[in-house]
């Protein structure tokens, strides 16, 4: 079963959603404690972020069951079983089907799976207590939390959306700390290949340790009787960039960064601002021209875009999160010689500031609304905000990193709950919801805008077709088109911090 470490005790999410659904959620508020540190996140919504995100099916769920299942194995031939299989090579091979599977040694894990990845519509097999927190608000505790989480980890939404629901829910004091890191690994100053500096860890900064953090929040608020919810500050989050741009003696990208607090998320003084979509692929605060032509692409299901980092977690050996140069490469899954930029493929649409010529920072959620047409019945649309650093002598190309990724299957775009196919040519708005970032883009910097259609292994490629969820009998190449005019802009919402 998937676990969530809370208050040194396990709630558990997964294989058995109704029968462990009190412990779920009693991981946030079981009876009798006066303060909770969630260390994770938790589920706030699960079909939304977590599992799937904008209708599509997150695959850290197949790799986490592949290898919990494999760890769990007691049965010495179920054990060899599984460890005989290939799981990177499964991923080369869908759809998946029950017993067709690299867990199929295991059927509570392969059943764990397959439910979850076809089961597309959001009705109460997704609202059920453990998963679907923003459902409950109004029965946990209530007592001071800390939501705890990091930008490349898959649980910041949900750590943002607990503390929002909780906060209008309840009196007591909500925390919310979120830093550059993967899931779990709060101790380290690096994500991937990308450092952010000495100051990035819990371990020397927040506290002794991530242990010392916890039990100090503990001490304050189980120990101290009722101390005022000023001492600490609300938000806390760490603002990634102003580092020196070279490769540090560990070898990773020297981004920098700093901590920042406020008084409630998003910050109060944040400037929504819209960038448009420009005919010239260029991203700008003022509306495109009139009279221009759609952007167009072929989005191929059987050679889709593969995963360079990001925010996910239980990956491994296939996919790996953090923040990466947007180059494939030996190492990359699905990647293929001659190795190139994401960039230079047919199938993503590259949108770019020019060269800023100051510093800007973005902190908080990240909206993408785009005007779409397509002459298939359902497609993806994926957006990922990039930070491009200037070429220097460490990174003679630059240095694409990676900041905050969504998707979204269309036929999600007006109700989860009552998908609807397209007509092929007609035009519709749709909205992709990214993982809250945190980042300063310095002065020489570019802030660009991927749109494609297609993020794996991180999330499972649409055949375009229509068919059922999880199902890829009959892929289609779809041409889908980006409308970058007047008539129809598209454009990314950003939370500007002013200087």
């Amino acid at each position: 079963m998937q676990q969530s470490w809370c208050n040194g005790r396990i709630g558990t999410f997964g294989l058995s959603y109704a029968a462990h659904a009190q412990a779920a959620l009693g991981c946030l508020a079981p009876p009798g404690l006066a303060a909770q540190f969630l260390a994770c996140g938790g589920f706030s919504n699960a079909y939304r972020s977590g599992i799937r995100h904008g209708g599509a099916f997150d695959l850290k769920q197949a790799t986490w069951a592949y290898n919990n299942a494999l760890a769990d194995a007691k049965d010495p031939a179920v054990k060899s079983a599984l460890e005989a299989e290939d799981i990177k090579a499964w991923f080369t091979r869908m759809p998946w089907r029950k017993g067709q599977s690299p867990v199929s040694a295991a059927p509570d894990y392969e059943d764990y799976l397959i439910e979850q990845w076809s089961h597309g519509i959001f009705d109460d097999f997704w609202k059920r207590l453990g998963i679907y927190a923003e459902g409950y608000y109004e029965r946990y505790a209530d007592v001071p939390i800390a939501h705890f989480s990091g930008w490349y980890d898959p649980y910041a939404r949900t750590a943002t959306e607990n503390y929002l629901g909780l906060q209008r829910e309840k009196r007591a004091s909500m925390r919310l700390i979120l830093g550059p890191w993967t899931h779990g690994d709060r101790s380290l100053s690096y994500a991937g290949d990308v450092d952010f500096g000495p100051a990035a860890p819990v371990d020397g900064n927040m506290a002794e340790d991530f242990f010392a953090l916890r039990l100090a929040w503990y001490n304050r608020w189980l120990k101290n009787g009722s101390p005022s919810a000023e001492a600490d500050p609300a938000v806390q989050v760490f603002v990634m960039g102003g580092g020196s741009g070279r490769r540090n003696p560990a070898g990773r990208l020297d981004h920098g960064g700093r901590w920042r607090t406020a008084t409630d998320w998003p910050l109060p003084e944040t400037r929504w601002t819209q960038f448009y979509l420009q005919p010239d692929r260029s991203l700008a605060r003022n509306l495109p021209p009139q009279g221009v032509r759609p952007l167009a692409y072929a989005f191929d299901p059987r050679h889709p875009v593969p995963t360079i980092g990001g925010a996910l977690s239980s990956g491994e050996p296939v996919m790996r999160a953090g923040a990466y140069d947007q180059r494939t490469g030996p190492n990359v899954f699905g990647a293929s010689a001659a190795y190139q930029p994401l960039a230079e493929r047919p199938d993503v649409l590259v949108f770019a500031t020019p060269p800023l010529d100051g510093t800007l920072e973005v902190t908080g959620p990240v909206t993408v609304r785009l005007r779409i047409a397509s002459d298939c019945p359902d497609t993806d649309f994926t957006a990922k905000l990039i930070d491009v650093y200037p070429p220097n002598e460490d990174y003679p190309e630059g240095f694409a990193m990676n900041l905050t990724e969504g998707i979204l299957r269309v036929r999600y775009r007006d109700s989860w709950e009552r998908p609807s196919p397209m007509m092929p040519g007609e035009v519709y708005a749709i909205t992709i919801e990214l993982f809250p970032t945190s980042n300063l883009f310095a002065s020489g910097h570019q802030l660009r805008l991927d749109i494609s259609s297609s993020n794996f292994p991180h999330f499972d490629v649409n055949s375009n077709s229509g068919e059922p969820e999880g199902a890829m009998e009959h892929p289609r190449t779809a041409r889908n088109q980006i409308f970058a005019g007047a008539a129809h802009p598209s454009h990314v919402i950003l939370p500007v911090i002013p200087r």
